[in-house]
């Protein structure tokens, strides 16, 4: 893809991709993570089925790709990140770029304790990979993972590994390291969650887990509440793709004009989409298969399926290959936001890739480490809300800062104090592919941030 321009039309020595699949991947490896292969399928299991994943693509539709285009377009606009970004299109004496501070400091959280996820997603292949789990008997396993909450350095081990390898592919680029390794990372991931599908559904009994999760029963639904299912799917369809932090907005930096926005958002939507209903094509025949309660709550990857594939005829490889696809989709998002965070420093402290690279790396290794302390030696630490430390930075990044960032995106885009709506549809317009109609505007403008401050209302309740 071309280098990236100013709105004065100079040329920035930026390095951008090599190839649009390889944009596409790597936006899609930034959205495809742990909220798609274990949030997604334990949400889906306590909300009732399928009505979720129904009311699920259409929030999807109508919140997840608009607000995914905005932060696209201000990327592409301006070819910078998100501060400079807004202080190149905003209006004069504007303090809309401010808010590119707040989306530095949001990834730095989010990796206080993602990193921490991966490392455990690491473990457990290991685990798997090497027989440890064959070992243990299937009434052991939930003690499997208490025991490794309380051993800290094996913990933090892993987190640094996690770290290590994450800004380790950043110092090669972003042609050479970043998308070559996302490349690499994501074919592996769907040819894996393929593989892993089949063999769920060829499980005896797993017919029933696909009834469950994909033949709509208003019975099931209704059990749950209406309002639970429809705001539950709503919140998850918002959080999926990544959207408010101004990840996406920095990938849309790196982008050319050749397509359209519109249409590069419904791409990279259809790939975390897919990622997400293959999970639960694993997930719930598995756990019909194996007489397994499929609202087993965020314990259904540590506990509940390490169960399953031990019960399961080569479970040793199932289980492996099963973990190996989460790392793959846990690193696919860290080394994704470790971009966003080195960028974010050479764009706006001039500083070279190679310092922001050390300055992250130092940054996030230390920050990490109350995270994994705060399930053993800090775990009578309660900060907010009551919450523990992995809970209290998750509240922040998912309940706080995630919907008031999209707020701010929507805002800018759409309307006349910001950088505007005739400027956003013609950014989004420019080039081949789907096109956004003109009538969107007031749905914009009017609904969406209405829909938006009831997921940050509920997320807060």
């Amino acid at each position: 893809m071309d280098d990236r321009r100013t709105l004065s039309g100079k040329t920035a020595q930026r390095e951008g991709f090599k190839s649009r699949l390889g944009f596409i991947l790597v936006s899609a490896g930034c959205a495809i993570g742990i909220g798609n292969v274990w949030r997604f399928p334990y949400m889906v299991g306590q909300n009732g089925g399928a009505f979720f994943v129904l009311f699920y693509l259409l929030f999807l539709a109508i919140m997840g790709i608009p607000v995914l285009t905005m932060e696209l377009a201000v990327g592409r606009a301006s070819g910078r990140t998100t501060l400079r970004g807004m202080q190149m299109l905003e209006k004069k004496g504007s303090k809309w770029h401010l808010h590119g501070w707040v989306c530095y400091i949001g990834n730095a959280v989010l990796m206080m304790y993602y990193t921490t996820v991966s490392g455990w997603m690491l473990i457990y292949f290991w685990k798997f990979l090497t027989g440890a789990f064959q070992e243990v008997n299937t009434t052991h396993v939930a003690a499997v993972y208490e025991e490794l909450m309380g051993q800290p350095g094996v913990m933090m081990l892993f987190t640094a590994i996690t770290v290590v390898l994450g800004f380790l592919v950043l110092c090669f680029g972003v042609q050479k390291g970043l998308e070559r390794v996302t490349k690499v990372m994501m074919i592996g991931l769907l040819v894996l969650i393929v593989v892993l599908a089949v063999n769920s559904l060829l499980l005896k009994g797993g017919s029933e887990g696909v009834r469950f999760y994909l033949l709509p029963d208003a019975g099931t639904a209704s059990s749950v509440g209406w309002g639970n299912v429809i705001s539950s799917a709503m919140t998850q369809s918002f959080f999926t793709i990544s959207i408010g932090l101004g990840g996406m907005e920095i990938f849309g930096s790196y982008m050319s004009k050749d397509h359209t926005l519109a249409g590069e958002s419904v791409r990279i939507v259809s790939l975390d989409t897919f990622v997400a209903l293959m999970a639960g094509l694993i997930i719930f025949p598995a756990c019909f298969s194996f007489g397994v309660e499929p609202d087993q709550g965020p314990s259904l990857i540590f506990q509940t399926l390490p169960q399953i594939f031990l019960n399961m005829p080569g479970g040793r490889i199932w289980g492996s290959l099963f973990f190996l696809f989460m790392v793959f989709a846990s690193f696919s998002t860290v080394t994704a936001v470790f971009e966003n965070l080195v960028v974010i420093l050479t764009d706006n402290l001039g500083w070279n890739r190679l310092k922001s690279i050390t300055v992250n790396f130092i940054l996030i290794l230390v920050t990490s480490i109350p995270c994994v302390l705060g399930f053993n030696i800090w775990n009578g630490l309660k900060l907010i809300g009551n919450r523990g430390i992995m809970d209290s930075e998750d509240f922040i990044v998912s309940n706080l800062l995630l919907p008031l960032g999209s707020l701010v995106f929507v805002l800018f885009c759409s309307w006349r104090f910001g950088w505007g709506a005739e400027k956003y549809l013609k950014e989004v317009n420019t080039g081949k592919g789907i096109r956004l109609p003109r009538c969107l505007i007031l749905y914009f403008k009017y609904v969406l941030p209405i829909l938006i401050i009831m997921i940050f209302i509920r997320g807060l309740i």
